[in-house]
């Protein structure tokens, strides 16, 4: 990964100097035209901040056509997402964080159990935008409280990307597969073609939680059974599903459709997604939407010439029987209000107009993510995306993977049970039974279904 840098840069004011100051302490009012009123964005994405550096001053601007005086500060604190994490906590704590927060939905749960975030149901209710967002994106941005903390402007889906250019050349079949015995007859159809892996799905210790949430987790989601129980807040380690998805990394490693030397490198990405499949040799990988822009795209990690003439997408093959072919519907970066806020009611204006109309469509290209709501598909210049508008329309009907309390102890038991299959220590019996118990441990019983 590239290594990262740290500035701070300013947008209407004035520069910024040094760490994140306080929440600001201008006058009260602005929202309803009593008085100016300054807030604080925070983007850590290079390329979140700058587009969003656009498009503050319209918001500026149209706030004063309806008699209020907003004024936005744009803090630029270029971070990875485990920095973020860790400083932002910092500032909550001590009371600097800024008024709203660009951030991973999944730092959600955390933030607002802990009392940092501002609760939203009330400006939900009345935002009739609210009404258009699509269920599943509704459903992950509840909380376990029944409570909503942020507003989500952005959807991902987690696919299979396939290179149709290569595997047309090969003679192979580009249809959805519909299960994964299916698939699995046509990586081999490559595979014997090639004398190499066919496919990369995340496993692992080397790349992290990516194991967790962009390889295993969508697998087992689509499996029927229960894995995490929102009701009870408990997670269920032995299933046919669980053990169905663990046999399922056996069966590709053990026919050597897995590139195991690569999953095996420190970063097993980069020869993977950034070198073998733009190459077209490692012609199928899971990923999500992100992927268009932030790793195959013009101005990607890996540009692939002609990406969306190559490239297309399948829904996930059924893996056990009674079960479709499905796509998951994967987070995406969220707007959180400071529950500490001095000027709430202008901090979520703010959140509310950057997920409409032009600036949503606006960010959305930019960072090739998905809509999460109805209404924008026909907005320049996200309506002149059709790999964003296809993966749109698949967020309706996306299965939305479980995620609760305790998810990094079940990430960490998943690295460990796969990196013992693609080392050849485990079989999928073996190495399900291994994740069991190293999940139970890490989790302890409280979040464990008895």
């Amino acid at each position: 990964m590239k290594r990262s840098r740290v500035f701070l840069a300013v947008t209407t004011a004035a520069a910024l100097a040094g760490v994140l100051a306080a929440c600001s302490d201008s006058d009260e009012g602005g929202a309803t035209g009593d008085g100016p009123v300054t807030i604080r964005l925070l983007e850590y994405q290079q390329s979140r901040a700058d587009v969003i550096e656009q498009l503050i001053p319209e918001f500026e601007q149209a706030m004063a056509d309806e008699g209020k005086d907003i004024q936005v500060e744009l803090v630029t604190d270029i971070l990875t997402d485990e920095q973020f994490r860790t400083k932002i906590t910092q500032q909550f704590h001590s009371g600097t964080a800024p008024d709203v927060i660009d951030m991973g939905g999944s730092h959600v749960t955390g933030f607002a159990g802990a009392g940092y975030l501002l609760q939203l149901d009330e400006y939900l209710d009345e935002w009739d935008a609210w009404d258009e967002y699509y269920e599943p994106v509704k459903d992950a941005a509840r909380q376990v409280d029944g409570h909503f903390y942020a507003i989500p402007h952005e959807a991902s889906v987690q696919s299979l990307f396939y290179r149709k250019d290569i595997l047309e050349q090969l003679g192979v079949d580009t249809s959805q597969p519909q299960t994964w015995d299916d698939l699995i007859a046509r990586l081999e159809q490559v595979t014997a073609q090639t004398g190499q892996p066919s496919i990369v799905i995340p496993a692992g210790t080397a790349w992290g939680g990516g194991t967790w949430s962009e390889g295993f987790l969508p697998i087992v989601a689509g499996t029927d059974s229960t894995f995490y129980d929102e009701e009870t807040g408990r997670w269920t380690l032995e299933s046919d599903g669980l053990s169905a998805t663990f046999d399922l990394y056996a069966r590709l490693t053990e026919a050597g459709l897995l590139p195991v030397e690569d999953l095996l490198n420190p970063n097993p990405w980069e020869p993977t997604k950034y070198v073998k499949f733009p190459e077209g040799t490692l012609p199928v990988a899971a990923q999500g939407t992100w992927g268009w822009r932030y790793d195959w795209g013009p101005e990607g990690s890996a540009p692939i010439d002609g990406v969306q003439e190559k490239v297309a997408t399948w829904d996930y093959p059924a893996l056990v029987p009674g079960t479709e072919p499905y796509s998951i519907s994967g987070g995406g970066f969220v707007y959180a209000v400071n529950a500490e806020s001095e000027h709430a009611d202008a901090a979520v204006e703010l959140a509310q107009w950057l997920s409409s109309g032009t600036a949503a469509a606006e960010q959305l290209t930019a960072i090739g993510a998905a809509a999460p709501r109805s209404g924008i598909a026909d907005i320049e210049p996200y309506k002149s995306e059709p790999t964003l508008l296809d993966a749109e329309a698949k967020v309706a009907t996306s299965i939305r993977a479980p995620f609760g309390d305790g998810a990094d102890q079940v990430s960490q038991a998943v690295q460990s049970a796969t990196e013992s299959i693609i080392l050849g220590d485990a079989d999928g019996e073996q190495a399900a039974s291994a994740f069991a118990e190293d999940a139970a441990e890490l989790l302890g019983d409280a979040l464990v279904e008895q």
